[in-house]
């Protein structure tokens, strides 16, 4: 019999519709990697990527990211061939606002036209009706970036009243365009880099756990200086964990409102991931952790 975890808890956004699991699943590195190029092409192993998704969920996870531009629609096609029909409760975020070009590049995807034709992309890929969420993606990959983005998020806001969107989040913004997009339509998660080194967003965080608006971090162990890996991997090493454990253990200790999305193609790393959940960070294991990263000062 298949262990149901209990994934660090439940989390309920703002607007009451939606509860998962505080450690979803992200599907990102589910396509394969052609010539060098990340997340471009499929799978080496497609029935392995299969198992993995239909583990995870197995395992309890209700809560899985993707994008249609990663493959791109590979990893929507596989998610649809893994588990659809979708069983009860599942919540699949998806993100638009970029595509893939034939050199395996991410340009940028953002005219009204682009953001119409991604949703339907992600629809058809995935056998949907409707999104539950969907991201609009700014910024660069590490961090925000001042640019205007009403065209893009007015057109989601449309597609939602349409129906074919439930829920709109934001990807590597700020919180100036946090307001700015709550002008335009209700956020109900933002997503950007952060992590135990890269603690900029941490005013920000709590802003957002403020208004019930779910934070999903990625890369929760990029940016790391060796100084900062080789402290995270002794604490890991003194709980008899992996340094990835940590992290995400310390991430749902960080906020009630963080939502964690940590990818993989292997099983065994999968059932890795979700042990963070399950993972006490004790008071002098928390006190070396948080020296790790200089948190952003907050507003006095």
């Amino acid at each position: 019999m298949t262990k149901q975890p209990d994934l660090a808890g439940e989390y309920t956004f703002q607007n009451k519709q939606l509860t998962v699991h505080r450690i979803g699943y992200g599907a990102m590195q589910l396509a394969g990697r052609d010539g060098g190029k990340m997340v471009f092409g499929p799978p080496r192993d497609i029935p392995g990527a299969i198992a993995v998704l239909r583990e995870a969920v197995a395992s309890g996870v209700n809560h899985i990211d993707t994008s249609d531009y990663y493959g791109p629609h590979i990893t929507n096609q596989l998610i649809k061939q893994a588990l659809h029909p979708y069983p009860d409760g599942l919540v699949i975020v998806t993100k638009v606002g970029a595509r893939r070009d034939s050199d395996g590049g991410w340009p940028h995807a953002r005219k009204r036209q682009d953001i119409i034709d991604a949703v339907h992309d992600n629809l058809r890929n995935l056998g949907l009706d409707a999104l539950d969420v969907v991201n609009l993606r700014l910024g660069g990959m590490m961090g925000p970036v001042d640019e205007p983005f009403e065209e893009p998020l007015t057109a989601l806001a449309e597609l939602k009243q349409q129906g074919l969107v439930r829920h709109i989040g934001m990807s590597t913004i700020d919180a100036k365009q946090l307001k700015h997009a709550q002008s335009i339509t209700d956020i109900v998660c933002v997503q950007n880099f952060y992590n135990l080194a890269q603690r900029s967003d941490d005013a920000f965080i709590d802003e957002l756990a403020a208004q019930r608006i779910a934070y999903v971090p990625y890369f929760p162990l990029g940016g790391f200086a060796p100084l900062q890996a080789s402290r995270l991997d002794e604490v890991a090493a003194s709980l008899d964990a992996t340094p990835m454990q940590v992290a995400l253990a310390w991430l749902l200790h960080r906020s009630p409102n963080i939502l964690l999305i940590p990818g993989t193609s292997s099983v065994t790393h999968l059932h890795e991931n979700l042990k963070a959940a399950t993972l006490k960070l004790p008071e002098e294991a928390l006190a070396i952790l948080d020296t790790i990263g200089s948190a952003a000062p907050k507003p006095a």
